[in-house]
């Protein structure tokens, strides 16, 4: 992904709520299920770590984004972006 492709993400998601929440068990397969089932049609997910979550932001972010073969667009504070494709229906249009 392209410097200017992420920051096209980037002025997309600072408009976006965030849709999954880590909390204090950390990334467990129901939050995976979460994301899985909000990146699908939405291309774009905003993902906040709670305070109380037991691992960093940063790495909470590179597992969800390695567990669901996404792109990680972004990670500023205790909330991420996180991008995957549509390939059946894609909705974001990358420059």
């Amino acid at each position: 992904m392209t410097g200017k492709q992420k920051r096209h993400l980037r002025a997309m998601g600072s408009l976006l709520e965030p849709i999954v929440q880590v909390g204090k068990l950390g990334v467990v397969e129901t939050v995976i299920i979460t994301a899985r089932e909000a990146i699908g049609p939405r291309e774009l997910i905003k993902v906040k770590v709670l305070t109380n979550c037991p691992q960093e932001p940063a790495e909470v972010m590179e597992i969800l984004a390695d567990r669901l073969a996404a792109e990680l667009v972004q990670v500023i504070g205790r909330s991420g972006l996180l991008f995957k494709r549509n390939v059946d229906k894609p909705k974001i249009e990358l420059p």
